[in-house]
């Protein structure tokens, strides 16, 4: 049986294959209803389940009001958005997936417009104060306010919030988002974190936010269910944050309850990424070989074959399908037909066979 059909168990949650959808944004909540997932986001993730996915992820989900990317992102902050929540996290299930949420807070990449209407800040009647580690802004977006140490105190206790919202909810995975160049990210990184404190300087300073985030959200998360992180393995960057420092980073997450690193890049500052296929996807298999950490391989997967490659050489845990599952929906019960493998229909398309 193809590697990429089995089943994986972490902690006492079986997964029951290793194709996932990965954490993308849509950009479709009303501002009007702020955070609250529409009929759109319902459809959108329930058909990935409906197509095989074995763990369907949510996009990025602000846990304050001022951690979305743009006035049309998620956000559990509320808990009166938790039942729009619950109506995914059960369609998810209905469709034979796990439920997943990643728990995000934007930092000083907040506020700005919708990539098709061309990124960058939005307009000020839309927008929010950005923070961040300091006030260096990223590149042509608006300069940030540097959190206090109680500002700190309180944005962990938000992702905490949001965690216990997510699993009233009913999901059954929280991953906490520190890639990208949002706000753990840009803690995480020496080039946009120059604060002189306890949460700047060395890396252990640097990660001292991340690990308190990861501490909060497993306090409230059960034992039996688990955690995952998703890093930026390197900046691409010189004197940037580099793959070394993410194989140090992971054993301390994992120290700290991570079960899996979903192992992404850059973000944090305009960069030249390598156009080759395996540009990320060996990060993750370097950072699963030294830091003996289970991971999530992410990037440029849109082959059946790459991605049983990667499962099958020892590279990944699972890989997280991005572009390839907004293209076709049902990419995972393509894959395994193609690989041999028995798809996961529903019941009620079982005519269709």
């Amino acid at each position: 049986m193809a590697v990429l059909f089995e089943p994986i168990e972490l902690r006492g949650l079986r997964i029951p294959n290793r194709v996932w959808m990965s954490p993308m944004c849509t950009y479709s909540a009303d501002p009007g209803r702020a955070g609250v997932p529409t009929d759109f986001h319902l459809g959108h993730y329930a058909a990935r389940a409906a197509g095989g996915a074995g763990l369907v992820m949510t996009e990025a989900t602000a846990v304050r009001a001022d951690g979305r990317i743009t006035p049309w992102c998620l956000g559990l902050w509320s808990d009166e958005q938790i039942p729009a929540f619950r109506r995914i996290a059960e369609a998810i299930t209905a469709g034979g997936a796990v439920p997943a949420i990643q728990l995000a807070h934007a930092g000083r990449k907040a506020a700005t417009e919708r990539p098709w209407k061309g990124g960058g800040p939005v307009t000020e009647s839309l927008a929010w104060p950005a923070v961040g580690p300091g006030a260096n802004a990223f590149p042509g977006y608006r300069e940030p306010s540097a959190l206090s140490r109680g500002e700190i105190a309180e944005l962990v206790a938000s992702f905490a919030a949001g965690a216990r919202r997510a699993l009233a909810a009913g999901f059954q995975v929280a991953e906490i988002h520190g890639a990208h160049g949002y706000l753990i990210n840009s803690f995480l990184s020496p080039v946009s974190n120059l604060r002189g404190d306890e949460y700047g300087g060395s890396l252990e300073n640097r990660a001292r936010l991340v690990l308190e985030v990861i501490d909060a959200v497993r306090s409230v998360w059960p034992e039996n269910l688990p955690v995952f992180l998703r890093i930026s393995t390197t900046d691409w960057l010189e004197h940037g944050w580099s793959v070394d420092d993410s194989i140090r980073l992971a054993g301390l997450a994992h120290d700290h309850g991570v079960d899996l690193i979903d192992a992404s890049s850059g973000g944090v500052e305009p960069a030249s990424v390598p156009a080759d296929r395996d540009y990320q996807t060996a990060l993750a298999a370097r950072l699963r070989a030294e830091a003996k950490v289970a991971v999530g391989a992410v990037g440029r997967i849109t082959e059946p074959e790459w991605a049983e490659e990667l499962l099958a050489t020892g590279q990944a845990d699972a890989t997280f399908i991005g572009r390839a599952l907004l293209r076709d929906p049902s990419w995972a019960n393509h894959a395994a037909v193609l690989l041999g493998a028995d798809p996961r229909f529903l019941e009620q398309y079982d005519y269709a066979l």
